[in-house]
Parts: structure tokens; sequence; C-alpha cells
């Protein structure tokens, strides 16, 4: 068994972002690209500081929840992160919440916290475990 603290970061998977729409050229130079190293950078970042992350890419919607469901399912986890692209942008709103609750429902021992863009994941996970 490992000692390590287990965190599961959401994201929408940035192929299906419209990076022209208004809610994200409001995040000036914020591309699919940025999106994805970043985040994917921050997870193997978490891992080599000692974390066990994982990565759960989601779409906007149709089979996001049940997509976290299922990880949430495979292993208890010490902390969720819930990306910007989800709680930042207005459209997104209902979709937050449904994923608080569901993080909630299956994970209710998990430290929760957000970043507020793909480059502070880190930080974001080390202040809560």
């Amino acid at each position: 068994m490992s000692n390590k603290k287990s965190v599961l970061v959401i994201g929408i998977d940035p192929k299906c972002i419209d990076f022209s729409s208004p809610e994200f050229t409001a995040m000036p130079g914020i591309t699919a690209e940025k999106v994805f190293m970043g985040i994917t950078g921050s997870i193997n970042a978490l891992n080599d500081i000692g974390y066990d992350a994982e990565l759960c890419w989601t779409d906007l919607g149709k089979t996001a929840i049940e997509t976290i469901k299922t990880h949430l399912q495979k292993r208890p986890f010490d902390c969720v992160l819930i990306g910007a692209g989800i709680r930042k942008v207005d459209s997104n709103f209902s979709l937050f919440e449904n994923m608080i609750n569901v993080v909630h429902e299956y994970a209710p021992k998990a430290k929760i916290c957000f970043n507020t863009n793909p480059m502070d994941t880190v930080q974001s996970v080390q202040r809560w475990v």
C-alpha cells in the first residue's frame, strides 16, 4: 500500500472546447494545446513530487458525470481538483454543480480544490494535501 496522497484532476478535454467562444476569449491566449500541456505537465509534476495523481478528462456534459463516477469508484482519492474551465465558465455552471455533488457522493472524504488555470494545479493541490 502506498503512502502517497491520491489526487484526481478533473478537466474538460480541450478537444471539446470552443476556444473562440466569448467565455474562453475572456482568457487571453488560452488554447487547447496550452490546456493539454498545462494539465498533463501538472499531473507529471504532482507524481514527481510524491503524489499519486491521475487525470480525468470529461466532455461538456453528455458523459461527464458517468466518466467522473467511473474514476471515483476505482479507488479512494484524498483530493479532487475541478479545473477552472469547468467552474469559471458560466455555461458550465450546471455541469460544475453536478460534479460537486458526484464528488461529494462518491468521494466524501476527499478534499476538493480548484485551480485558476492549468499552470497552478500543483499549488492548488498542495493547499489541501
